[in-house]
Parts: C-alpha cells; structure tokens; sequence
C-alpha cells in the first residue's frame, strides 16, 4: 500500500469512519495544490456554489480536491467547475447525490440561508464533515437541530464566521483586550450591522429553464418566481433569511457574546425590547402583508439585557458606522474590519497581549484563518475556532430579535431551557411550518 493512500486513510479512521488509529500516517495538512498528489489530499463536494459558495470552495480546494459541485443553478455549476476544478468535478443539482458518494471527506455548504440546516445534518448524518456559511439556521428550532446532531454524529463543523480568525485577527485582538481587563468591566455594547434595502413592486415572471424554483423554495411557501427572491437578494426575504439581523448579526453580535463570555448557556435570563423595528411593508401578526416587495426590517434597534446589567444593543445605524462599540469601566473599544481604535489598543506597542491570552481564544491552537482551522480540527478531532454550539447562541440572540422586532414587544428568554418566558405566542416562532418534503428532522 502506497503511502498517499494511507494518509487519506489514517483521516477517515480518526475521524470516526473506520475501526483503528494507524499512528504512524501523516496527513496533508495545509498543503499547497501543487504540494501532495491526489492520493494524498481529502476529496469534497461543494454545495451552492454562488459568491460565498464559490468562494469557501475556492479555499477549501487549496488544500484539499474538489471533485463535486452542487447548485439549483446549473450555469453556476458549470461556471465553477470550469474555474475550481478544470471541469473534472461531477456536478449535481442535488445534494443528496453527493453525500451518497463514499470517496467525499467533507463538504462546504453555501447555498441561500433557509437550506444550510437540513443540508448540513444530512451531510453529518452521511459522515461528512462541514463547513458551512452563515448564517447557519433559519429558526432558533433549526439550531438546537443541528447541535443535538453535532453532538451526536462527532462530525467536525466549522461555521463560516470568519471574523474570529481573520480581518487582521482585528477582532482576535479586541476580545483579548477585553478578557485581560484592559477597558475594565464591560457595560454597555453596540453593535451596527447596517439596514437592509426597500425594494418592489417585483414582477413575477416564469422561472429561468436554469433554475430548479420548487427545489430552491425547499421549506419556504410556494410562490411564483421573482428574480429578487433568489440568488443574493434572498437576505431581505423573511421566508429564506432575517435580512441583516441574521446576516451580518451573524458576525457582531457573535463576537459581542464572545467578548462578554455569553457562548455558553446558564449565564442567566436575556430580555429583548424593542426600540425601533421598520420593515419595507406592513406586518400583521409578525406577517408581511404583500408578496412582491423585500419583507426585512431596514430600520431597527433592539435592547439586549444581559445578566449582571450588561447592555448590548443591535443597531441599523450609528455615528460609529458599521462595527462593534465596547464600552468600558476604563475606556471604550471600537472594532471592525477595516480599523480597531481606542487608548487600550494604542497601549499593545508597549504592552502586546500575553501569548497564552491569545491561545486560550484560539482553543490552544495557532492563529491561522479560517479554513485552515477547519482543517486542523478535521485532523485532530477538535471544535474548531466557529462551533455550532457558540453559532446557535448568538444566532439566537439575533432571531430572537427578529421575533421582538416582528411582534413589536419585549422577550424574556431563559437559556438554560430554551424558551421565553411567559410567551407561548411567542414561543410558536421558534420553528416555522415547512413544506412536505423539504423538513429538517434531526
């Protein structure tokens, strides 16, 4: 036996697929595309291959083989096989066929928010492991789902957050200002993610000969086709998203929890109000009351109170601009993508963070990106640096919000059982109806 075809073994056995631990196989960790043969590097499928889509496979492929690509938009499959893959990957317009494949190790899933969850559980289900965009859920349902299967399979899973490995490592180094003290005690958090758009009348029209439309509603209602439903504008659809709720609270308010220590659950009851909460169309009910105009709030602010009085905020605008505003007993921090400003940060050329402080964020691992991470866990079999588990609380947090902002009242939500209190009304929002045929069951 060659020794390529013992790496790609000695993977599957750690990783739970076969009986037995060969100790002596290396494995083709972070490896150029031109540094191990084909033999050597784990094989994936890539499912919704549109921008992000393509783009988490582009990463993926520079360590790794893509040899299936997988979209309901079949110029997209042939685009990106032609780009990632020279055209030798197999493409599909359903997933399923390539979790059926035993010679795939993993997939990365960036399809449109409403079918991350039943894609990824299927995925893990088929011992797969995954890297999926975010937002990662739909529904706070759809999360507790995938954690219990997570939990259950042992599958490594890796969500697309990259904002805790990468931009600079800008926000690796605010949380570690924040957990060494330097701006004292946090009080208070405002986190800006920006309005989503206004948009419609649309017009419906026949979907394009390209596009499966009944596959890509999966659980959503179904509805004619309008060309602003699908592809990237899906976000400001409450039917496939939570507009930029989900979208980029995905990434501030998940660092935010991070900051404050609120990954876990027992830290204590959260309350919701809302101040402000404008959509593009009246609701009623929570409902939107037309079907050809963009449904997402674009003006909101929502009031998150933390245990011990910590106060975060979740904002569509202010004087900072997008980004994430700590204020503290001894001074304020602000970060985004782009910049990381305040007297705690001018203090690092004196004072750098602690090399065991910045190893402790990174769970013990070096500081590399994101998808190298993913890679590093596979190996070894550890949560990587954007787990389910930490995901579903901030993706909590944000549809919980969306609820407060949909209803137009406060919530209590008690973290420990996984309900808000007081609220069976408001409890019903926690999953939605799906479609016969496109449920997530875990």
């Amino acid at each position: 036996m060659n020794s390529s075809n013992l790496n790609r073994r000695s993977f599957i056995k750690n990783s739970g697929l076969g009986a037995s631990i060969l100790t002596t196989c290396t494995f083709p960790f972070i490896a150029t595309a031109q540094d191990k043969s084909a033999n050597e590097r784990l094989r994936f499928g890539a499912i919704g291959v549109g921008g992000r889509g393509a783009g988490i496979a582009n990463s993926a492929r520079r360590l790794s083989d893509i040899v299936a690509v997988c979209d309901l938009d079949t110029q997209r499959i042939d685009r990106v096989n032609k780009s990632l893959a020279q055209g030798k990957a197999k493409g599909y317009q359903d997933y399923r066929k390539i979790l059926d494949r035993k010679d795939i190790d993993f997939v990365t899933i960036g399809t449109t928010d409403h079918w991350h969850s039943r894609i990824a559980i299927h995925a893990m289900q088929a011992g797969k492991d995954v890297y999926c965009e975010k937002p990662l859920t739909l529904t706070i349902e759809e999360g507790k789902q995938i954690c219990k299967v997570t939990k259950e399979t042992g599958r490594v899973f890796q969500v697309g957050t990259q904002q805790r490995s990468e931009m600079g490592q800008k926000f690796l180094t605010a949380i570690g200002i924040i957990r060494e003290g330097r701006i004292g005690k946090i009080k208070k958090v405002t986190c800006n993610i920006g309005g989503g758009p206004q948009g419609g009348p649309f017009k419906k029209s026949d979907p394009p000969s390209n596009i499966d439309w009944n596959m890509w509603l999966g659980q959503a209602p179904l509805v004619d086709y309008i060309k602003e439903r699908c592809h990237y504008q899906f976000r400001w659809w409450y039917e496939y998203s939570g507009g930029k709720m989900t979208d980029w609270g995905a990434h501030h308010v998940d660092i935010a929890q991070w900051a404050l220590g609120q990954n876990g659950v027992g830290q204590g009851v959260l309350s919701l109000e809302p101040i402000a909460g404008d959509h593009p169309i009246p609701l009623k009910d929570g409902m939107p009351t037309k079907d050809n105009h963009y449904n997402t709030s674009h003006n909101f602010h929502i009031k998150c109170m933390f245990p011990e009085k910590v106060e975060m905020n979740i904002v569509s605008k202010s004087e900072e601009g997008n980004g994430i505003l700590f204020q503290g007993s001894k001074g304020n921090l602000f970060v985004t993508r782009s910049k990381l400003t305040g007297q705690a940060v001018d203090e690092l050329k004196e004072k750098p963070l602690s090399a065991q402080t910045v190893l402790d964020i990174y769970n013990g691992k070096k500081t590399t990106n994101h998808m190298e991470n993913f890679f590093e866990c596979m190996k070894d079999r550890s949560d990587p640096i954007s787990d389910v588990y930490s995901h579903h609380n901030a993706m909590t947090t944000c549809h919980l919000a969306n609820i407060s902002i949909r209803l137009g009242r406060k919530l209590k939500w008690n973290p420990k059982k996984e309900q808000m209190i007081g609220d069976d009304d408001a409890n019903q929002w926690q999953a939605r109806e799906q479609r016969k045929g496109f449920e997530t069951n875990s």
